[in-house]
């Protein structure tokens, strides 16, 4: 009977799809006039600021010709995580869980790789090769360790939550072969179970940044709004590859290669502009990581606001917004056979 008035209820607020598309469809174009209008001062040059301009411009034309193709599809994704909320929530505990359920200290061991990770670097970096140096002469003048900190958090996150996410309908193959059981939760379950440890991390930057003299300030609140990003990025990303390396293994092993090149394609260890080709410049800020990267850094200790970053955070939401899109369209797809296969 319950059930029953719900999905009466979510008939009636049900959006007719002209008016959905229509609403998408303005957004778009919306956004698109504030593109090609937009005039950025600290733009190195014209070339560079056309090329973001056309980028940003494609990105919307393609996620408007996904929408408005796969719009019934498309918004069967988003309505089962929403439904399944209190449901999420208790899966994602229980596997927290148990990922360190038998061991004596716990979940103490998956903070202790990271904060190994973080020290062998700074000892490397800054005491070995003397990388200071050359972070002061690109206009970085903060501690070495808390410059590589700031940058090593997100990505502690991005890479264990991309691994799970990836291999989440594997790990729990036994519920994919239930015909009740929503499988659509399950990469989602993994990334906010990863997202507890990356709480932890954030807390530990702050501690950080603090001894330094770096105090919270109003900046500091920007860290929930990049760790959101974060978080769907990787969740769009997840959705793509969980379908695929169901039916192509190897998919898990190239995942692990290129998170070893994205480690150093990323600043993390280094600075951008370090880099004197501004068209190089362009070319690795295409990585949706240097926005969060940069952006935990201006959080902590940059004093700078992310809509400041207009041409990075317009590029950054429309490549998560395709990038969700294609990977829902692939779920979907590919969903009807993973029971088969596994």
């Amino acid at each position: 009977m319950k059930n029953n008035k719900k999905r009466e209820k979510s008939q009636k607020i049900r959006l007719p799809k002209p008016v959905g598309i229509g609403i998408f469809y303005a957004v778009c174009l919306i956004v698109a006039i504030i593109v090609l209008t937009h005039n950025n001062p600290l733009a190195p040059d014209q070339d560079t600021e056309n090329l973001k301009k056309f980028c940003a411009c494609a990105l919307l034309l393609l996620a408007c010709i996904i929408f408005g193709v796969y719009y019934d599809r498309l918004l069967i994704l988003p309505k089962e995580l929403i439904q399944s909320r209190e449901l999420i929530w208790k899966l994602s505990k229980n596997d927290f869980k148990k990922r360190y359920a038998g061991s004596y200290l716990g979940f103490v061991w998956a903070l202790v790789q990271p904060v190994v990770t973080v020290v062998m670097y700074y000892i490397v970096f800054d005491k070995v090769f003397q990388t200071r140096s050359q972070l002061v002469a690109s206009g970085v003048e903060v501690p070495y360790v808390l410059h590589l900190t700031a940058g090593l958090v997100p990505w502690f996150f991005f890479s264990e939550a991309i691994t799970n996410g990836t291999n989440a309908l594997l790990e729990y193959s036994y519920l994919v072969k239930k015909v009740v059981f929503n499988i659509s939760i399950l990469p989602i379950i993994k990334l906010i179970a990863a997202t507890f440890i990356h709480v932890f991390f954030v807390a530990v930057l702050l501690v950080v940044a603090a001894f330094y003299g770096y105090y919270p300030t109003i900046y500091t609140i920007q860290v929930v709004y990049y760790s959101f990003c974060l978080f769907m990025l990787v969740l769009a990303m997840s959705y793509c590859t969980c379908a695929i390396v169901v039916f192509f293994k190897d998919l898990a092993q190239i995942i692990n290669i290129a998170l070893q090149v994205g480690m150093w394609a990323t600043p993390i260890l280094w600075n951008i502009n370090m880099l004197s080709d501004p068209k190089i410049i362009t070319l690795f800020k295409l990585n949706p990581l240097v926005y969060i990267v940069n952006g935990y850094r201006n959080a902590i200790y940059g004093n700078e606001w992310f809509f400041e970053h207009f041409y990075s955070s317009t590029y950054f939401w429309i490549f998560t917004v395709t990038l969700f899109c294609i990977g829902s369209l692939i779920f979907k797809r590919l969903k009807v056979h993973f029971a088969d296969v596994l």
